[in-house]
């Protein structure tokens, strides 16, 4: 086990995959971890990450020193080693000259962290303050044109210093980096599997929950489907699913999930039609966030009504994810840049009586899928793209009516038809249709249409933070197009949205 102590890199997450990929578990901790707490945690290895701070400013995050004394080996990475190097008596300086993009890295000791690598190799900078004086005990392995310390190390100590990020593809031989450090020098096994971790997790929820009652209040996502599935192997008919029809649901989507979850796998699903109590309050509301505080309510409401109903239930389970807490975790107080609060992390109310169940809450969502796939989770739902928490009322750009959802409802399942007829499904992050506030002029057998517009998107992405739109083929579109145009009324112009995510958001609203 590898912990990744957080001093505010927006390639943290990058880290920890990288861990993951070597079949290795991580975790991620702020600087304000206690040492007690990680003693506890007993890691075989610790990784300090970079961030956009200056060691010398006042207010720079710090770890307790005492982890350089517990006899686990570290790596500091950019930030992470200038903390090591400030702490234990070296000296941090402004860059005469700052260090940005690709470098080409010399390596003067090919042994440890850089047993096999020889340079000069490409590696990627990102820093301001370079290394002006090394502490007692410590030597450099690595240098740069530009900067004189790349890569030192403390061998006696076993405590290790990168100037660059060997997290990024950029850097060429970062992986085997990692590798050494984790493999040779921590002396970890490669033990993660989504096996292991399916088998190890149904095991500790049922110690968790110890043969009481949960609720789960189920979307028909992955995230939520494959922790109903974990539980529900946990312990059977003691579990509970709440799966809240709000009226604004793709077509079939409800009848498809209780074909896939009642039906092929005997998981207990109580589907509440609660359509007329969401788009009556709805009517009028153009304004998308206050689209989202009536539907939040009125889920809340025909949640915790259902969920009363359910007598001695103890747990509610939630398919919180990791870049949830983490980015939850920095929103209440920790270094990284403050990205949102996530309701299912710092949302839930003070005064609730049930205790969390959250087994997906260390996984990133690519391993929520592989995790889905072990425990024989339907492929279509393993490889369900995301779906907002509102539904279609934000891809119906102002007022929301039975109409609209009809039409919009239509619109999308034919695209999703030929996108994934075209195989492109599984090539991409989201794809969808969007109805707009505007009707145009159109011509169908003669006579003159005045009629909607919808418009489709498709995008590419690892993790929704980026991404790019899908250059998808002229001939798939047109296809698309005339397919909606002539088998949905009320349509009669289809447009592609062609922005990316930054400067556009991935949903329209």
């Amino acid at each position: 086990m590898i912990l990744i102590i957080d001093f505010g890199s927006q390639y943290n997450q990058l880290i920890a995959r990288r861990v993951r990929e070597s079949k290795v578990y991580c975790q991620i901790a702020p600087p304000s971890m206690d040492i007690e707490a990680i003693k506890e945690l007993k890691p075989d290895g610790i990784i300090l990450s970079g961030g956009p701070s200056s060691i010398y400013e006042k207010n720079s995050p710090k770890a307790d020193s005492e982890i350089f004394n517990l006899g686990i080996p570290v790596l500091g990475i950019c930030y992470g080693m200038q903390f090591m190097i400030d702490t234990l008596g070296g000296k941090v300086k402004r860059a005469d000259k700052r260090e940005y993009g690709f470098a080409l890295l010399n390596v003067d000791k090919s042994k440890w962290l850089f047993d096999g690598i020889e340079g000069p190799t490409q590696t990627w900078m990102s820093h301001g303050d370079s290394i002006d004086t090394l502490p007692p005990g410590f030597s450099r392995t690595a240098f740069t044109d530009n900067t004189e310390v790349a890569a030192c190390q403390n061998r006696k100590k076993n405590l290790y210093g990168l100037q660059f990020h060997p997290e990024v593809e950029h850097t060429k031989k970062g992986k085997a980096v990692l590798n050494n450090f984790i493999f040779t020098i921590c002396g970890c096994k490669k033990a993660w599997t989504m096996k292991s971790f399916a088998s190890k997790t149904i095991w500790e929820i049922a110690e968790q929950v110890e043969g009481k009652k949960v609720i789960l209040g189920l979307s028909g996502g992955v995230d939520s489907s494959v922790t109903a599935l974990l539980i529900h192997k946990a312990i059977g008919k003691k579990l509970t699913c709440i799966f809240v029809d709000n009226g604004l649901l793709r077509k079939d989507e409800g009848k498809q999930l209780k074909e896939r979850l009642t039906g092929s796998l005997d998981i207990n699903i109580k589907f509440v039609n609660a359509t007329k109590r969401f788009l009556e309050p709805l009517k009028g509301v153009t304004d998308p966030e206050k689209k989202r505080k009536v539907i939040g309510k009125v889920f809340m409401d025909v949640f915790e009504e259902e969920a009363a109903k359910i007598k001695d239930a103890e747990f509610l389970a939630q398919g919180t994810l990791y870049p949830d807490v983490i980015e939850s975790e920095s929103a209440f107080g920790g270094p990284s840049a403050i990205i949102k609060s996530h309701h299912n992390v710092g949302g839930l109310p003070k005064d609730m009586k049930l205790k969390l169940v959250e087994p997906l809450r260390y996984l990133f969502k690519d391993e929520v899928r592989l995790l889905g796939k072990e425990i024989g989770l339907p492929a279509d739902l393993v490889w369900r793209q995301p779906f907002p928490g509102p539904g279609l009322a934000i891809r119906i750009i102002g007022e929301i009516t039975a109409k609209r959802l009809k039409i919009l409802r239509e619109v999308d399942a034919v695209f999703i038809d030929e996108i994934k007829k075209n195989g492109y499904y599984k090539k991409l992050w989201q794809s969808f249709a969007v109805l707009l506030p505007l009707k145009s002029v159109g011509i169908m057998g003669d006579s003159r249409t005045y009629e909607n517009i919808a418009a489709l998107r498709a995008v590419t992405s690892k993790d929704a933070m980026t991404a790019d739109w899908a250059r998808l083929p002229h001939k798939l579109l047109a296809q698309v197009s005339n397919r909606i145009i002539n088998e949905v009324d009320g349509v009669n112009r289809v447009v592609y949205d062609i922005s990316s995510k930054p400067p556009g958001t991935i949903e329209w609203e």
